[in-house]
């Protein structure tokens, strides 16, 4: 069973990521997380917004001023629904927008998967708090990123 992925908000053009696109590489991530974990993944909301709704959201979340590229939130199984992981994905297009021209040959769409990915693995239990956790977590990521890349699953050239 896969993971239902639903998006709410919109990506301005210039991202050049397709709602269809961002479904399929967060339910892509959300196997690879699945699998590091052994816990399935049942239902995440992505919910895209910009800098002004990423700083509402990281202080109403994490109580922290100010906007970050994503924020994750787990929640436990509803009485009725199956056991796994359900969540929801702050994604901040507005950061992948200005951090991308920093990498080289570097979209804003691959930033923003990088961040649905970072999510997902944060959903699994992933934690960044040390140095070598953070490393840890950016290498599984990206091996994700090129993973979705190589698979042809993605069309958008993210």
């Amino acid at each position: 069973m896969s993971c239902r992925v639903s998006i709410d908000g919109r990506l301005p053009p210039h991202v050049r990521l397709a709602a269809r696109e961002l479904r399929r590489a967060a339910a892509f991530f959300a196997e690879k997380s699945s699998a590091r974990v052994g816990v399935p993944f049942r239902e995440v909301s992505i919910i895209l917004h910009d800098d002004a709704g990423s700083a509402a959201a990281h202080r109403a979340v994490m109580d922290v001023e100010g906007p970050t590229d994503v924020i994750t939130q787990g929640f436990d199984a509803m009485p009725g629904e199956e056991p796994g992981v359900y969540g929801e994905l702050y994604v901040n297009w507005e950061r992948a927008v200005a951090a991308a021209p920093a990498r080289k040959g570097w979209s804003p769409a691959k930033e923003l998967l990088l961040y649905v990915a970072h999510g997902m693995d944060h959903l699994s239990g992933a934690d960044d708090h040390s140095p070598r956790d953070c490393a840890a977590m950016r290498r599984r990521e990206l091996r994700w990123l090129a993973a979705f890349d190589s698979d042809g699953a993605s069309g958008s050239g993210a």
